[in-house]
């Protein structure tokens, strides 16, 4: 039995993360697979504030940012796979484990990360997850984080 995929473009995310410029840090989600893998991708832009001061003449996106990137790709997948578009869900790190930096990504990359849920179920709080993000194929960082899921109450 097979399910088909599901995709959040930048308006969906919008509906379900509260982060605006220069915090939202995910273009798009494709490849859903309900709560359990899904793949972000974020267009890395020289107009991105950061990159003023990290590092002037070598710009950087720092390593922190990755990882939030990371993080809310997580969040849209479970907003998506939940249907909570609209609902003013909030999420909160708690933990970020076995991180590594592999590579710098850098304006004019395409970062994509790839997550899986390690642990979190639907009516959950707490969930684990595994991320990896990519940039043509090499391994730019690797986490695992815990995040609370503030899930309003229906």
């Amino acid at each position: 039995m097979s399910s088909e995929l599901l995709t959040a473009d930048i308006h969906l995310i919008q509906r379900i993360l509260p982060h605006r410029y220069p915090f939202l840090l995910v273009d798009k989600v494709v490849d859903i697979d309900g709560t359990k893998t899904a793949r972000g991708i974020k267009n890395v832009s020289m107009n991105e504030p950061h990159f003023q001061g990290h590092f002037p003449g070598k710009p950087i996106m720092p390593g922190v940012t990755i990882v939030e990137a990371m993080a809310q790709t997580a969040a849209v997948m479970v907003g998506t796979a939940l249907n909570m578009a609209d609902k003013e869900m909030l999420v909160y790190f708690m933990a970020i484990e076995s991180c590594k930096f592999r590579r710098m990504v850098i304006p004019g990359d395409v970062l994509e990360l790839n997550l899986t849920t390690v642990r979190g179920k639907p009516g959950g709080k707490v969930w684990k997850f595994s991320g990896v993000a990519e940039v043509d194929g090499e391994m730019a960082c690797q986490a695992q984080f815990t995040a609370m899921m503030d899930l309003p109450k229906e």
